[in-house]
């Protein structure tokens, strides 16, 4: 595997989660650049371990982990994007500040659920003779990257939503759940190397 390929793997298995970090920044008030960072930190390395641990479950694991990687990404991000969905509508009554971050284990959940694409991606590449250390860190960097971009560009579109951020934030995240399902539903998944 040549590297830009490892690149556009590493790219291609972050665009969920830049779609759920755009939508964790319109639900925040006003993230600082370390609250990003921090952000894209939790889901880098959640991003660039999932790999490997597909890539260590191998052929074993193979068909239970493609059989069932869309719906527990989907029922994950349902959950967390209806729980911003429920806070968003509660808070239009009485007009609470937004969080100033999102907490560790609401950002590793976030974090797991968009990468379980790239545990499947793992056991794919454990045929293939690549550094499956490599893989990983060049999917982990793009991710922190782009997780850390998205949360200050939802920055900007936070402050043109308002108070109705948190409730965009959700639908976002459900939204991506529903892609991922109807991606693999339909057969459009697949990533060609």
């Amino acid at each position: 595997m040549s590297l830009l390929s490892i690149l556009l793997l590493g790219f291609a298995m972050s665009t969920d989660a830049f779609a759920a970090a755009v939508g964790k920044g319109v639900a925040m008030q006003t993230p600082r650049f370390p609250d990003a960072l921090r952000a894209g930190l939790i889901f880098g390395v959640i991003e660039g371990l999932t790999p490997v641990v597909g890539w260590a479950l191998g052929l074993a694991a193979a068909a239970y982990i493609t059989a069932w990687d869309h719906w527990i990404a989907f029922v994950l991000l349902l959950v967390l994007g209806g729980r911003m969905i429920h806070a968003g509508l509660k808070a239009e009554g009485n007009d609470p500040e937004p969080p100033q971050r999102h907490g560790f284990w609401n950002l590793a959940a976030t974090g797991f659920a968009t990468s379980i694409d790239a545990m499947a991606v793992g056991v794919g590449l454990a045929f293939l003779d690549v550094n499956i250390g490599l893989v990983a860190t060049v999917i982990g960097i793009c991710t922190l990257v782009m997780v850390t971009t998205g949360i200050m560009l939802g920055r900007a579109l936070g402050t043109i939503a308002g108070r109705r951020a948190e409730i965009v934030g959700g639908l976002i995240l459900v939204g991506i759940g529903s892609f991922i399902l109807y991606e693999h539903l339909s057969g459009a998944g697949g990533l060609p190397l």
